[in-house]
């Protein structure tokens, strides 16, 4: 992320400070067309080392005389080399010190510690706010209170800035950075607050200062040695420093590898707004427990790269695994012959819970990898393989070893389905190879609905007839699959618009059913369908129309 994070402080005798300062440096792109020599990668890590350093120490000269300086404003002194962290995947350095390495960036991380500790105040003093422009760059900044026995008040006002000029970017990362930062606040909140009740607990200093007489010609003095205390001393924390480059090195590769840009033809689809969300969601989920549970950053940044498999299984890894799979929807309805199949997609198009029960859990997963295909990514809850049976609320998909029992309820229940898979290797002919799936297992597909499957809906004939067309290939099958899901998808919309956002009456919203063409045979099925896939938009959709009639019902009554 092209960004500094700093730790700012508002003394009291020498106004608001940049005390600590985390940049990330990337590596210089090759130029083809240099006649020169590219340097030793050694000579130029030594050479930006004390580049580095010297910039540094002529800012910390030159802008802060060491007159203007106290205990409190100061966090490293200027022989310190600072702190420096090497990411081996992307080939960035970290670099932590008071101030940052270039003049125009020590002057943007000025402005902004001013305007979070002086112009910018949120309700209540505490809290994240946002300012910012094209020239000086775009800020979040999050300010709060640390506990001091000897500061007016009994405490003290620090602020962490985020400086990037990509507004955008830093704007949608809020989220994930007021989860980190409240960590990182927390943490030296509730340290320096042990330290406060030590101290008070040692010498009651507000009793102190009530029972003395104020006199003009002391209080001076007793500010100018209230301003002199700093972090590490409120904190009694050793590695305070080392502590934040750590946290400020990982929220700037943290947050500059949750978002990536991809090219998209066109505007993006339900389905990768849904998966976006949950990406989002499991990264913050994670960060969180990784947080308070103290892991480590490697530990993190694991956990951070296991996300995404949670929709759809990582069809490269299943193809690894050992065993007979099912390769396709059109594989799948060979296997279980055309009645059996569409009992089967009829159940999943309608939101029923499907249960696998089987020995195999490669088989059982490659089936869910392709049932999940006719539904939109927004309606699939599945858990793969389980020991224990899951309630339909949250999973529609559940794999269940064969021992497990179902319960009477759902056996009777008209809104679940239940397969049950018998191998048979020892009855198998030799001939049969190790894929034929059919010649080793036994597919018993059971339910309580009465229902006929056979009249809709709409698109699970059109999407039977494309499969059992022998010309179509299964690339082709695929597309007109998605085809047909875009399809009911805008139809979804309309009637989540029409019926949910404007709250039109039954009849008006029937017109809309014969408009969207939903209507006539398999009419029951077309409208169960829909309703079951409005549960699949995403959130942003829904805020986007929900703003949008506030808009004009705001703009008519103006």
């Amino acid at each position: 992320m092209n960004a500094l994070v700093a730790l700012c402080h508002f003394c009291e005798l020498h106004g608001p400070r940049t005390l600590f300062c985390t940049e990330a440096l990337h590596p210089p792109s090759p130029d083809p067309s240099s006649q020169t020599g590219t340097p030793v990668p050694g000579d130029r890590d030594r050479d930006g080392d004390r580049e580095g350093e010297g910039l540094t120490m002529r800012a910390n000269s030159s802008t802060t005389p060491r007159g203007e300086m106290c205990e409190g404003c100061r966090s490293l002194p200027a022989s310190h080399p600072g702190f420096v962290s090497f990411d081996d995947e992307t080939g960035i350095r970290f670099l932590s010190h008071q101030h940052p390495r270039q003049p125009q960036l020590f002057s943007m991380v000025r402005q902004a510690c001013v305007r979070s500790l002086s112009c910018e105040v949120c309700p209540g003093r505490e809290g994240p706010i946002f300012f910012g422009d094209e020239q000086q760059g775009f800020v979040f900044s999050h300010t709060f209170f640390i506990k001091d026995s000897l500061a007016r008040g009994f405490q003290r006002w620090y602020s962490i800035v985020i400086v990037a000029m990509d507004r955008i970017y830093l704007i949608n990362s809020w989220p994930f950075l007021l989860r980190h930062l409240k960590l990182t606040i927390h943490s030296l909140q509730s340290t320096a607050l042990k330290v406060f009740d030590s101290e008070q607990g040692v010498c009651p200093h507000r009793a102190m200062r009530i029972n003395n007489a104020f006199s003009p010609a002391v209080f001076p003095h007793q500010r100018s040695g209230n301003a002199a205390r700093s972090l590490t001393s409120l904190t009694q924390h050793p590695n305070l420093w080392a502590s934040l480059h750590s946290s400020f090195s990982w929220l700037l590769k943290a947050c500059g590898s949750r978002l990536t840009e991809k090219l998209l033809e066109g505007a993006p689809t339900e389905d990768t707004l849904v998966l976006i969300e949950r990406r989002t969601e499991q990264e913050e989920m994670s960060c969180w427990e990784g947080a308070e549970g103290g892991g480590s950053e490697s530990q993190l940044y694991h956990s951070a790269s296991q996300l995404g498999l949670d929709f759809l299984c990582d069809d490269s890894k299943l193809e690894q695994l050992p065993g007979p799979k099912f390769r396709s929807l059109r594989h799948l309805r060979q296997v279980l012959g055309a009645a059996d199949f569409r009992q089967l997609a009829w159940h999943v198009l309608m939101g029923n819970q499907v249960i696998w029960r089987g020995a195999d859990p490669v088989l059982i997963q490659s089936a869910f990898t392709v049932l999940k295909t006719l539904l939109p990514v927004g309606c699939v809850r599945s858990v793969a393989y389980s020991d224990r049976y899951e309630e339909a609320y949250k999973c529609n998909f559940l794999g269940l070893s064969p021992d497990v029992p179902i319960p009477a309820h759902v056996s009777s229940s008209e809104f679940s389905v239940l397969v049950d898979v018998t191998s048979e290797r020892s009855h198998a002919t030799s001939a049969a190879g190790e894929d034929d799936i059919s010649a080793f297992n036994h597919f018993s597909i059971s339910s309580a609905s009465t229902q006929p499957t056979d009249r809709g809906p709409t698109l699970l004939n059109k999407l039977e007839a494309a499969l059992s067309n022998e010309n179509l290939s299964v690339d082709v099958v695929s597309h007109c699959l998605l085809c047909l899901k875009e399809e009911w998808m805008n139809k979804v919309k309309v009637l989540f618009k029409f019926s949910k956002v404007d709250g039109r009456g039954r009849e008006d919203t029937q017109r809309v059913l014969a408009v969207l063409g939903a209507t006539g045979p398999g009419e029951e099925e077309n409208v169960r369908l829909l309703k079951y896939w409005m549960t699949g938009l995403s959130k942003l959709y829904k805020s986007h129309l929900m703003t949008a009639v506030r808009g004009g019902e705001r703009s008519l009554s103006q």
